[in-house]
């Protein structure tokens, strides 16, 4: 009997309907997301998450012979050795931890043009990032306040303040007008001295000079 068999026939032969399924497989492992019509992404999803299976299985087995069987089967079914190393070597650890459910599928708004058959995209199903766990931070903080008991010299209190340094007061930096005028009076009085000790010296000069004239024209 063949009850329940008429799924996913997508309007075509057999033959032509498993080389479809194949080389769409074989394109969402290389690209991890791809589009295509609705109906053929409905049925990529049992037969791409068949062979994910498989190579879980060949994951976790420790014998040898049953890990070649299982690359034997997908390469069978998807007919490409790249395609089904790189789901075999690089992408199963990340379904590792799931049951099942490994690709979903986004039906796209805009229809195709020309027939207007429904678009969607599938994609493979990523792990989330796990989050970091406070537990390293609460660990350090920890540390620090017993680090802070045990030497309690060493951390400043609030009690303690720093000695305010004296800094000269705006009056105290700024000279007074007195000063300044007392200043500015010294030098005028030291100029005058020096002009009056320099007159005698030039009168008693000139005098010496005359009678020196005088004693020559009487001889």
């Amino acid at each position: 009997m063949r009850h329940r068999k008429h799924n996913h026939q997508l309007g075509v032969k057999s033959a032509h309907r498993v080389s479809l399924v194949a080389n769409l497989s074989c394109s969402l492992i290389e690209h991890g997301r791809i589009k295509t019509t609705l109906a053929k992404a409905r049925a990529l999803r049992p037969a791409i998450e068949k062979i994910i299976t498989l190579a879980k299985k060949a994951h976790i087995t420790d014998d040898a012979a049953r890990k070649v069987h299982y690359r034997r089967l997908a390469i069978a079914r998807l007919r490409n050795k790249k395609a089904v190393s790189k789901l075999f070597d690089e992408l199963v650890d990340q379904f590792a931890s799931r049951n099942g459910g490994y690709t979903r599928i986004y039906k796209l708004a805009l229809p195709r043009l020309g027939d207007a058959a429904d678009m969607a995209l599938i994609e493979f199903v990523e792990e989330l990032p796990k989050k970091k766990s406070s537990k390293k931070k609460s660990a350090k903080k920890k540390a620090t306040t017993a680090v802070s008991k045990e030497n309690p010299s060493d951390t400043p209190t609030s009690e303690e303040k720093p000695e305010a340094v004296e800094t000269p007061s705006s009056e105290e930096v700024q000279p007074k007008a007195s000063d300044s005028k007392e200043i500015q009076e010294e030098p005028k009085s030291s100029t005058k001295s020096t002009e009056e000790s320099t007159e005698p010296s030039s009168t008693t000069g000139q005098q010496s000079q005359n009678s020196e004239d005088s004693s020559e024209n009487k001889d």
